[in-house]
């Protein structure tokens, strides 16, 4: 994967989310070590995570971005970025220390490392006095369904795509 500003994204969030892959792989690592194997164990953790400190599974958040196929940490904001990594570091400190082993033991401390993001969360937005959750994604995206479309939506669309219909 190759992120760059000119796909719409600054210095501070490339370097962020470049943080977030490396703290991934460290999670994952420790994960592996602790009895963690399966693909779906590791979706269901990461769902645990998400779910304590945004109130909603990865594929939750994705539909409230309104995305589909495309990564959802490269539509955070650079704060829930941050709250995303934050919770998968102290997962990943908090499973070092008690060394939980197999999905549910692991699961217990992932909700917990999710818990400390959801603190920062909550008192970022008390100081905000607004969500910081949101719903905008990185590149704005907009899906149109082709059975609502009208008939100049479908001829604008096929004049700036050079389409047939």
């Amino acid at each position: 994967m190759i992120i760059t500003e000119t796909n719409g994204y600054s210095d501070k969030w490339i370097e962020a989310r470049l943080k977030g892959i490396l703290d991934r792989k460290k999670l994952t690592d420790v994960w592996k070590a602790n009895g963690i194997k399966q693909n779906y164990e590791y979706a269901v953790l990461t769902n645990e995570i998400y779910q304590e400190w945004s109130g909603m599974k990865a594929s939750e958040y994705k539909e409230y971005k309104n995305i589909r196929k495309e990564s959802l940490r490269d539509n955070m904001t650079d704060v829930e970025v941050a709250l995303a990594n934050l919770g998968e570091i102290a997962t990943r400190e908090l499973a070092k220390k008690h060394k939980p082993y197999g999905l549910e033991e692991n699961r217990k401390i992932a909700k917990k490392g999710g818990h400390v993001a959801k603190v920062a969360k909550e008192d970022m937005e008390k100081e905000l006095g607004q969500s910081v959750v949101s719903r905008e994604n990185a590149l704005n995206y907009q899906y149109i369904d082709d059975n609502r479309l009208t008939e100049n939506n479908k001829k604008e669309l096929k004049e700036n795509n050079n389409t047939e219909e």
